[in-house]
């Protein structure tokens, strides 16, 4: 970051709030008209940006099973649980009886299918700008928006097991696992991939999802994630 260049914490988290998307069109276009008249705001928006860029791709893969634990602690513990217990309560009066009648493997699938949460959004100029634009979206909940992004990095890289693997998480996430399992089974056959373990896990919850149980086991049992194991153990009961 250009130290000469004073960023307040509100200018810092309004153009952060710009990289990844999330302003409303109103401030959209006052940021924009802002960007194109003002060189030192423009300035201050580069250096924003080089700052959120300072991981690289294999940085996060390093860093990813240390990610995944930290952001499941910040779950645990800015959940506010009063009003969770009272939204589980309503959960439960309403699904209590599709949860004691429904298909037993829809049941196991939704107690243990939660979507990956996805890399740290490194924005950048390089090539992986889309690639993390998309994330956002993902991250986000936005699956269609974020697959039809990858899709157009895909064709031209489609051997690659990150792109592979979210795809897959997406489309299962988006209620599509006949299109998820092709996306897994690539990002699971490469046993250097950091994430192949979870991808084992995501195929073998595609697999029950759509009802090819002994597939489903086949995968869980080279995933050494431990719900794999504690699902594996339900089917096998």
């Amino acid at each position: 970051m250009n130290t000469n260049i004073h960023i307040s914490q509100e200018e810092f988290e309004r153009i952060e709030a710009y990289l990844n998307n999330q302003l409303s069109k109103e401030d959209l276009a006052e940021f924009e008209h802002r960007l194109s008249n003002e060189s030192h705001f423009a300035a201050k928006v580069e250096d924003v940006k080089i700052t959120l860029a300072g991981i690289e791709t294999q940085a996060l893969k390093e860093q990813l099973n240390v990610f995944h634990n930290e952001i499941s602690k910040t779950k645990v513990r800015t959940l506010n649980w009063k009003p969770l217990a009272i939204a589980a309560a309503f959960i439960i009066a309403a699904g209590s009886f599709w949860f004691l009648n429904g298909n037993s493997n829809d049941r196991l699938y939704a107690k243990y299918f939660t979507p990956d949460p996805g890399l740290p959004t490194a924005m950048s100029n390089t090539d992986n700008y889309a690639f993390y634009e998309a994330m956002v979206d993902y991250k986000q909940g936005n699956y269609d928006i974020a697959l039809n992004k990858w899709k157009t990095i895909q064709t031209k890289k489609p051997n690659n097991d990150t792109l592979n693997y979210f795809m897959g998480v997406a489309h299962l996430a988006n209620k599509n696992q006949d299109s998820a399992i092709p996306f897994l089974e690539k990002s699971s056959k490469n046993p250097e991939f950091i994430l192949s373990q979870d991808a084992y896990y995501y195929l073998g919850l595609a697999y029950l999802k759509e009802g090819q149980i002994e597939n489903a086991k086949m995968s869980l049992r080279k995933s050494d994630n431990e719900n794999s194991r504690a699902l594996l153990s339900k089917l096998q009961d």
